[in-house]
């Protein structure tokens, strides 16, 4: 018993390699090997010296050995010499051999050739499940890698404040000029840091052309910290000079052409503020759906409106910073340096919390200047105001493409599988005539490969052809190019293999699995499910009901924001963008003078700020924050012009509305919302006066009305109070026109022709506020949009794997039917024995799907604060919807079963 013993692994990979008639032989000679080299080198060298001579067993010579084991000598030889001599062509072929291939794709076409019906079923289903797959595989790809072409992005940072506030913990990326330089003084190891100022376009006059573009204030730190490319210019020089300007390749090539622009000047601004550049730098454009910091144009921040008065103020937080760490330093050890800085500089912010009894957070900060990663940007909606895309949309996709992948795979199998019981007895002969298990998995395999590949292609073709409708559909901005990325590329081919041999390997094993002589006598059956095939089911219509109960409560939220009253009237209400080619003031006055008699025009104002998106994409918000006798206050400014209040029906419930009549209401004086009041704490407020408790300098504002809370942007961003303040200096962003109702449908034509005379150098992009304001909704009209078409797909590739499950069940069942015919069985008695089985399944995947749906939704539902609340008939209608698509997808074969004459299915007993 002590006798030293050969690793027992080896033994067993040397039986499975070698043939039988060979073991016995081969395995005494290696046992015996084994015992002189345990006696010369010792029992563990000599056990790995064994394990080394059975590996060495492992060639394709031996597998043809042992698949010539199988192969019968001739009863009758020809000569008495032959069985000592045998010929090289008596031995059977290696399964996977050129000719061997040839012949299993041969076999392959004409099985799919003669089974037209499933094939097409497979490759229809595979294809929509693919295309689908690449749109929103590659919609998740660009957001997940946004900002990721930056070299050195993993030390890229961007530099936000964190208060630990006892009411609600905040933060913001928004930091005071003086930031940057005091930074770089006291950390001078920091590699580079620069501050970005991106506010509303500009006008930009070159060659007499004028341009309104996004111009990007910023210092010579930002061609260190960020890759885009520099296509003319020196990357050390371009932005030295006060007076330099970089423009971008669009840009450069819309003011100059095909002329080389560097060294030529540009005029931004208009009037007084207008200034001169020189172009000392041609830059790469920044990708529209990848980056997270946009520009037509870089200039100094020197250049950045009120630039004198804030560069020492640090109170005034209009800037975001970005830093490069130096490669030995992390984040969070650059963090915890950053503790002091944030004590030196930010002491009254500190004293304010601790006057509030603020607790420190799990890190030990009352406040903090923290890093956040480049990578990261782009996802968090809190530091960018809800303009940054919500990270669940993402996940969202993925599971979605990864649902539908999963419901096409389990088609395919159950379809494969049922296929498989009418070749059943192919497959029993080919085994009686000596086919071997590998060489059927393999040619059976080959098939399903086959239409794999056909399916992908036809899926890829689709892809091509439907992706300027999917753009369109969703402002998805694709290309067909970013699937030759590395990264997708290697992402979609490992989708195609992984497809590939889960849908088409497991039908093949299990085929070839089948027992000959079962089969051949008859006695293959599959009369009670398999526990796999009863869960590939379930999962189907589990996936599918949770997309559909996702659709509708996703639609619910989009309607129940639209529909939400806002405070004011949105409907008969035009919203002009002024543009920067003219004076919005003058622009506002002339449409005054010329539509003053016009009985369809009920009113017309001008304002800073639109109500919702508007054809031009700007949204900006102005807050300030102060303390009113003691109390903290934060108020949304808002600079309105006359008839505001009566442009969009808001009536003043206390005080009176700005007027004409009164000079001084452009001076010091302004219009609070009711949430304004309260947080002020006047029960009356009109005729006091508003201001900080320190300000000294006698500028405090008068309240001269109060107005009912309306919501100036979306239901999904912080509502505030609102201040409004008329002003004869500042500048007119937008007009907006309220027309009557009778007069809409040719308004807007009307006024386009009426702003050609008032402003022929601007283009008239008016849009309805109504408009505007579904606009806000976007990203979740978007994933209502994708929800229903993946969960549309989903249902239809669910009801086609059932109808594939109630075929190959209801074959099976045939003598069955058959006999409870002939016991007097009625045609509705045996629908209902054949769809219950199916229906207890869909049961099974409602009471998995709906409490996930109910979380999974209640979760999403939980990041608006004006919300629905998920009602229980959604449930109950996606319930009796479910089992109502199964009773009718397994319907059809059900009926034809039981049409069917019991005597064609016992003949043959």
């Amino acid at each position: 018993m002590n006798t030293p013993q050969p690793p027992a692994w080896a033994d067993r990979l040397l039986k499975g390699l070698c043939p039988p008639a060979l073991q016995e032989e081969l395995l005494g000679d290696l046992y015996e090997q084994f015992a002189d080299q345990v006696a010369e080198f010792g029992v563990r060298k000599a056990r790995r010296l064994y394990a080394l001579e059975v590996i060495k067993f492992c060639r394709p010579y031996f597998l043809k050995r042992r698949t010539a084991h199988f192969i019968k000598p001739s009863a009758n030889p020809v000569s008495k010499t032959a069985h000592r001599y045998p010929l090289h062509n008596e031995r059977q072929p290696f399964f996977l051999q050129p000719d061997m291939l040839r012949n299993y794709l041969k076999i392959a076409f004409r099985n799919l050739w003669k089974s037209k019906g499933y094939a097409a079923i497979n490759v229809v289903g595979l294809s929509v499940a693919f295309c689908i797959c690449v749109f929103l595989f590659l919609t998740s790809y660009l957001q997940l890698t946004y900002d990721s072409f930056h070299q050195d992005g993993d030390r890229i940072f961007r530099t936000y404040l964190f208060s630990n506030d006892p009411e609600k913990a905040t933060r913001s990326a928004h930091m005071p000029l003086p930031f940057v330089p005091a930074l770089k003084a006291d950390y001078p190891e920091l590699e580079a840091a620069t501050q970005i100022m991106s506010g509303r376009k500009s006008l930009v006059e070159a060659k007499g052309k004028y341009f309104d573009k996004l111009l990007l204030h910023t210092d010579q730190d930002f061609l260190k910290i960020f890759s885009f490319p520099l296509l003319k210019g020196n990357r050390e020089i371009a932005l030295r000079d006060l007076s330099s300007i970089v423009l971008s390749e669009n840009m450069a090539t819309a003011v100059f052409g095909t002329e080389n622009p560097i060294g030529k000047t540009v005029l931004v601004g208009r009037d007084a503020d207008q200034k001169q550049y020189v172009v000392t730098g041609v830059i790469g454009d920044a990708p529209y759906n990848n980056s997270s910091i946009q520009y037509d144009a870089l200039v100094r921040i020197e250049n950045a409106p009120n630039y004198q008065n804030n560069k020492e103020q640090w109170n005034g937080h209009f800037y975001t910073v970005y830093l490069k760490l130096p490669p030995q330093v992390d984040q969070a050890t650059f963090e915890s340096r950053l503790k002091p800085f944030a004590q030196k500089y930010f002491s009254g912010a500190l004293k304010d919390l601790k006057e509030k009894k603020a607790q420190p957070d799990q890190r030990g900060d009352l406040f903090a200047v923290r890093l956040q990663q480049l990578s990261k940007v782009h996802f968090d909606r809190e530091i960018s105001g809800g303009k940054s895309a919500p990270i669940a949309i993402v996940y969202t996709l993925l599971g979605m493409a990864a649902f539908i992948l999963l419901i096409a795979c389990i088609n395919f199998i159950n379809l494969s599988i049922a296929r498989a019981f009418t070749r059943a007895r192919e497959v029993g002969v080919r085994k009686s005539l000596g086919a071997l298990k590998n060489q059927l998995f393999v040619q059976i395999w080959g098939e399903s490969t086959l239409l794999c590949l056909v399916g992908f292609l036809v899926g890829i073709l689709l892809t091509y052809l439907l992706m300027p409708q999917f753009n369109a559909t969703f402002d998805a901005r694709l290309k067909l190019e970013y699937m030759l990325k590395p990264g997708f590329l290697g992402l979609i081919l490992g989708v195609f293999v992984l497809v590939t041999f889960v849908a088409g390997g497991y039908p093949a094993w299990q085929m070839a699995k089948f027992n000959a002589v079962e089969v051949l006598k008859g006695k293959l059956s599959m009369k009670r499910p398999g526990v796999l095939r009863n869960s590939l089911i379930v999962t189907q219509f589990a996936m599918s009901c949770l997309l559909a109960c996702c659709t509708i409560i996703a639609a619910q939220q989009v309607d129940h924001l639209r529909t939400r009253p806002l405070g004011f009237e949105k409907e008969q209400v035009i919203s002009i963008p002024v543009g920067n080619q003219v004076d919005g003031r003058q622009v506002l006055g002339r449409l005054r003078n010329k539509l003053a008699t016009d009985p369809a025009i009920l009113a017309i104002t001008g304002t800073s700020v639109n109500i919702g998106r508007g054809r031009d994409r700007v949204s900006s918000r102005t807050s300030a924050g102060f303390k009113y006798k003691g109390r903290e206050v934060a108020t949304d400014i808002l600079l309105v012009d006359y008839d505001y209040l009566k442009t969009l029906n808001i009536k003043p419930v206390a005080g009176r509305d700005f007027s004409r009549s009164y000079s001084t209401d452009s001076v010091n004086r302004i219009i609070i919302t009711e949430s304004m009041a309260k947080m002020l704490g006047e029960p009356k407020p009109v005729g006091l006066f508003m201001g900080d408790d320190e300000d000294t300098t006698g500028t405090k504002s008068e309240i001269i009305g109060v107005i009912p809370d309306f919501h100036l942007y979306s239901l999904a961003d912080e509502n505030r109070p609102i201040t409004m303040h008329l002003s004869h200096s500042e500048t007119i962003h937008y007009i907006f026109i309220r027309v009557t109702p009778q007069s809409l449908a040719g308004s807007m034509e009307k006024l386009k022709a009426v702003w050609q005379e008032v402003a022929p150098q601007s283009e008239f992009i008016g849009t309805f506020m109504d408009e505007n304001v579904d606009a806000w909704y976007q990203n979740e009209e978007q994933m209502a949009k994708i929800c229903s078409l993946a969960a549309g797909i989903a249902i239809l590739l669910s009801c086609l794997g059932l109808f594939a499950v109630a075929m190959m069940v209801i074959e099976q069942r045939t003598k069955e039917i058959g006999i409870r015919k002939v016991m007097g069985a009625s045609i509705p008695n045996l629908i209902v024995v054949l769809s219950r089985d199916f229906v207890k399944l869909v049961l099974v995947a409602l009471l998995i799907a709906l409490p996930i749906a109910w979380f999974l939704m209640n979760t999403w539902l939980d990041n608006y604060r004006e919300r629905i609340q998920i009602s229980f008939w959604v449930f109950v209608g996606v319930s009796l919807s479910a089992i109502l698509i199964a009773l009718a997808t397994v319907s059809f074969q059900t009926i034809k079963a039981a049409l069917g004459n019991p005597v064609n299915s016992l003949r043959s007993e």
